[in-house]
């Protein structure tokens, strides 16, 4: 598919009130520094008026809406108004705005790039950031039958995905006219871990930096129902230790770990040792009263489990592994970390990543969760997107990154998968992984009720 975007205009939507004097520098967390990406590139699917499909009529209001409710948004939300500055540590909220991109298909509509989505081609539907200190980049791209892309570039340093998530509650409800409007909580990440220098990023940077391998990386979608998540469930309680019933986001991310190790088996003829790691969102994991569910900010932690041994990989086994590390993530845990301890366990859990991934003899594999987030509840008042994307990535240098995101009509996950080309075509073959999962569905086939 050749698609065609051409750019038709660019400008800088200001916060509708000016952000207060004593509010004017934002300072960052401790735990903003662990992300090394700049953004999280996400972009969401808008079908066309059900009135008449075939026009384009009701853009103009659709895209005067958005800028006029963003406008009122940043106000609310005011660091995403504002520059990075200080090294990463802190923004100054100087009313700037936001990056505002308008863009038009003209060779496709959206049903037809929905038929058969090329993910190498999601990033036309991205705005290309004025620089890496600007916080809030949007694109909205209109296909000529009057659907819309909205593509966000927002700065990974101070939004993970539940609060990007949450800044996007927060827009659609004032687009929607809601009464009842969600509300940031912007101080508390910074006071739960302060920071007054940069040392976790350069730490992670290097951890970070020595999973990096070369090689022609692709994605691709494995969409699991949860059907088929349950007959798996079912399959595995008999056998584990434990009697917990695991959750969905365990269940996919152990049987993909177990269809990556099999890649690696069939590539260099025997089991490799792999390293696996998981974000874990802290929210729930601290007390409500310090960090309400809609606190700002990188409120993550990464865990790691592994996999040594020469013995046969056995799902069971993984689940076990993944669960025991998550589950070490507890309130008792995250008030170690706020406390004198904290800096120590930070830089010995990267400091072990590191060297355990960084060698030539392990697989390692990273894994992040954006379920339960409620990117599918972002209705502006012309109905909830049809798909909700992480963007596909190419490249000469990356690692085994994988993203799990609901599907639309929440009757599964669908997990974007990046590998090296050649894995990813044993993966893709792994009769025991096909099982269970569609490869690369059309979204339109996705969003249909059987």
């Amino acid at each position: 598919m050749k698609l065609e975007v051409e750019i038709i205009s660019k400008e800088n939507i200001r916060p509708s009130s000016p952000t207060p004097s004593h509010l004017r520098s934002f300072k960052l967390s401790l735990l903003d520094q662990l992300i090394p990406s700049p953004y999280a590139p996400t972009v969401l699917f808008y079908n066309p008026p059900k009135s008449d499909t075939s026009n384009l009529s009701e853009v103009p209001k659709r895209l005067e809406l958005l800028k006029q409710s963003l406008s009122e948004t940043l106000t609310q939300f005011y660091p995403l108004g504002g520059k990075i500055k200080d090294d990463y540590l802190s923004i100054e909220c100087n009313d700037e705005g936001a990056n505002f991109v308008i863009a038009h298909v003209k060779n496709c509509t959206l049903s037809e790039f929905l038929a058969h989505p090329v993910l190498t081609l999601l990033h036309k539907f991205l705005p290309i950031p004025n620089s890496e200190t600007h916080v809030t980049n949007i694109q909205v791209t209109i296909f000529e039958c009057g659907g819309i892309a909205i593509g966000m570039c927002i700065s990974h340093r101070i939004l993970d995905g539940a609060a990007l998530c949450t800044f996007l509650k927060g827009w659609t409800e004032r687009a929607r006219g809601c009464e009842q409007l969600t509300q940031p909580k912007f101080f508390i990440a910074p006071s739960l871990f302060p920071t007054n220098d940069s040392w976790l990023r350069e730490i992670s940077l290097d951890m970070w930096g020595s999973l990096l391998k070369q090689g022609k990386w692709v994605t691709r979608r494995f969409v699991f129902k949860n059907s088929h998540i349950a007959t798996l469930k079912d399959q595995t309680l008999g056998k584990t230790k434990n009697s917990y019933s695991p959750t969905r986001l365990e269940m996919v991310s152990a049987m993909l770990w177990k269809g990556l190790m099999d890649v690696s088996k069939e590539k260099f003829g025997t089991k490799r040792p792999s390293l696996l790691t998981h974000l874990v969102n802290l929210r729930r994991r601290i007390d409500e009263a310090l960090c309400p569910q809609h606190a700002m900010g990188n409120l993550l932690w990464l865990v790691a489990t592994n996999h040594m041994s020469d013995d046969e990989v056995v799902l069971e086994d993984l689940v076990n592994k993944l669960r025991n590390a998550i589950s070490r993530v507890d309130v008792e845990f995250v008030e170690e970390l706020r406390g004198d301890k904290g800096r120590l366990m930070m830089h010995e859990t990267l400091k072990t990543i590191r060297r355990t991934g960084s060698n030539d003899g392990v697989e390692y594999f990273g894994f992040n969760s954006w379920c339960n987030f409620g990117f599918y509840e972002a209705d502006f008042g012309w109905g909830k997107p049809t798909w909700v994307t992480c963007v596909g990535l190419t490249g000469p240098v990356f690692f085994n990154f994988i993203i799990l995101v609901d599907t639309r009509l929440g009757d599964g996950i669908e997990a974007w998968v990046t590998l090296d080309e050649q894995d990813m075509d044993h993966l893709v073959a792994n009769p025991e992984l096909l099982n269970y999962v569609t490869v690369d569905p059309s979204p339109l086939a996705m969003n249909s009720v059987a």
